[in-house]
């Protein structure tokens, strides 16, 4: 029922945005290129049901290029695009404070919802732990989106990036994602489905973000080196110690060159639009 209602709301949500469109309302760039971008993202969320086709065997090695190629996107958009910008737009210490808090909080967010997901010294029940990744991932998407939509905001180009960084990351998050809800007793519908809902926070984020835009000064140079901080964060204290728990010299060395690959993909970006 809930999930029903949530539908509806989005449905009345995109219809009358259409409308607007259609009878010549202005609609600012930055905040249709953000909707655009961060739908696509939640599309995402259904890639899920991919894992119930394949082999577990194939799902981990195509897990393992999707994760080096994710931490070669994440530092390339950190590094290439997001920093340079803030850097070039602001002056002194700022942007690299900013850097810093972006590490502290996806570091406390991170250690906050794991110890939700079971403190109790007896174990958690399943269940339990499945309605908190629910509630992690949502508000994870929502950050995502008050990035993108701070990104758009500085350069289309800065946008793309930031979006191409974080749908990287995304897919084999809701591959594993899928997974918990499945093994917290969801069938394979209601797990597709909550994991969309909760998806499409990304794109209430992006909203709340444009509405901050509009009335603080300077919210999205505070939020591209806070982004920054976040990619450095995930790519640095999740991705690659994944990376490293592969044993096989030849995939090893694989993962390595895909990781190269996404870097040098987010500086092909770069070079597109100069």
């Amino acid at each position: 029922m809930v999930t029903c209602q949530v539908g509806y709301l989005f449905i009345f949500f995109l219809t009358s945005l259409c409308a607007k469109i259609e009878k010549g309302e202005h609609l600012n760039n930055t905040l249709l290129y953000s909707i655009i971008a961060t739908l696509i993202i939640s599309l995402f969320s259904l890639v899920g049901v991919v894992g119930f086709s394949i082999s577990d065997k194939r799902l981990r090695k195509i897990s393992l290029f999707l994760v080096a190629f994710s931490t070669g996107a994440l530092l390339g958009g950190a590094f290439l695009h997001l920093l340079p910008e803030a850097v070039e737009k602001t002056s002194g210490l700022n942007p690299y404070l900013f850097l810093l808090l972006g590490i502290m909080v996806f570091y406390l967010l991170e250690r906050l919802l794991k110890w939700h997901h079971c403190h109790k010294e007896d174990g958690c029940e399943v269940h339990t732990f499945t309605y908190m990744s629910l509630f992690g991932d949502g508000l994870h998407n929502f950050i995502d989106g008050l990035l993108i939509v701070s990104a758009f905001s500085v350069s289309f180009e800065v946008g793309i990036a930031t979006t191409i960084a974080v749908a990287s990351h995304e897919i084999p998050q809701e591959l594993g994602d899928f997974g918990v809800l499945i093994h917290g007793g969801f069938s394979k519908i209601k797990a597709l489905t909550w994991n969309f809902v909760s998806a499409l926070t990304a794109v209430l984020g992006a909203v709340t973000g444009y509405l901050l835009i509009n009335s603080i000064d300077n919210v999205s140079l505070m939020l591209l080196p806070f982004a920054a901080g976040g990619f450095i964060y995930i790519s640095m204290s999740d991705l690659i110690p994944e990376l490293h728990k592969e044993n096989n010299l030849k995939k090893s060395l694989t993962s390595f060159g895909i990781f190269v690959l996404g870097l040098g993909f987010m500086y092909f970006i770069k070079l597109i639009f100069e």
